[in-house]
């Protein structure tokens, strides 16, 4: 069965309380009969973490949440006013970058709104694609802390912490603990999986992630790919293992009839290798048009068993 760990994208909604502002965040104040600060055009946060208000003038709004501002510009207005209403809504959330890279949907720099656990963040990211691979690794300032998880240590510039989790402990929930809350400046890595692939005459084509650490034989493969296919050419299968420097591979002929008998050893396959068996006498360029199929992912189903 084909398992797309997909997230789904959650819908964008006001700041947590928790959330705290911090420079470059654009807010939209408004203060109830103070016309010079009902305004819909933003106000930034400098990079020093101050905000220039009409009347209420400069002050510090960087670490504060939402609701401390607020309570901060109404003692500001109350020299205009007896009793200030006044709203602080973020417009734009711009001070608590992370970065979300590789086999995800959605790579790239998203904004925190407010604490979010590693989960909620790979589903602003839309989710793993198929090919992700077993582990997430996480990089973060050493200004945060120690990273609260099992190994986590530093990096060699002794300026960042560095830890590794499971992906499946995260997507089936074993250990709570393990969905750390996500902080700042935080680089979450999601690096592609190690794949084999079966195709041509078998029953579920496609690419199958190794586990960490796995090996996996030939018969193994062909167990994942459901067996041979009718009309298949078993005894003139081969293996397409890539050379070193990636430039062209290797085809290594495998008689699938002898091995499934026990007449000549089962082969060990290694990552990126294609077990290819055909439906009939097969030409040269049948297999190149094979490998250049799966590099550019042209049609290939990716399984995670």
């Amino acid at each position: 069965m084909l398992i797309t760990l997909c997230l789904l994208l959650q819908a964008a909604a006001a700041p947590a309380p928790s959330y705290i502002l911090g420079a470059d965040d654009e807010l939209i104040v408004r203060a109830l009969d103070l016309e010079d600060i009902d305004s819909k055009t933003p106000f930034r946060i400098d990079m020093r973490g101050n905000i220039n208000l009409p009347l209420a003038g400069r002050m510090r709004a960087a670490g504060l949440t939402v609701e401390q501002l607020e309570a901060q510009i109404i003692e500001r207005l109350k020299t205009y006013v007896n009793q200030p209403v006044v709203t602080v809504t973020v417009a734009n959330f711009r001070s608590q970058p992370i970065s979300i890279l590789g086999a995800v949907t959605r790579p790239g720099v998203h904004q925190l709104q407010g604490r979010k656990t590693l989960f909620e963040v790979l589903s602003m990211a839309e989710g793993l694609r198929p090919d992700a691979g077993n582990s997430i690794k996480i990089t973060r300032r050493k200004e945060w802390g120690p990273i609260p998880l099992a190994g986590a240590q530093p990096d060699t510039t002794g300026e960042f912490y560095v830890a590794e989790v499971s992906i499946k402990s995260i997507m089936e929930a074993r250990n709570p603990q393990e969905n750390i809350f996500v902080q700042p400046h935080d680089v979450i890595s999601v690096p592609k999986g190690e794949l084999i692939y079966v195709v041509g005459a078998v029953r579920k084509s496609g690419g199958f992630i190794l586990g960490e650490r796995e090996t996996i034989s030939v018969l193994q493969a062909l167990s994942l790919a459901e067996g041979l296919d009718r009309g298949n050419s078993a005894k003139k299968s081969r293996i397409l293992r890539p050379q070193p420097g990636g430039a062209a591979r290797t085809e290594i002929p495998v008689d699938l009839p002898k091995v499934l008998a026990g007449q000549t050893p089962d082969v060990h396959l290694q990552a990126d290798d294609i077990l290819f068996v055909p439906t009939s006498a097969v030409k040269s360029a049948t297999l190149r048009a094979v490998e250049a199929a799966i590099q550019v992912g042209t049609g290939v189903a990716i399984y995670r068993r």
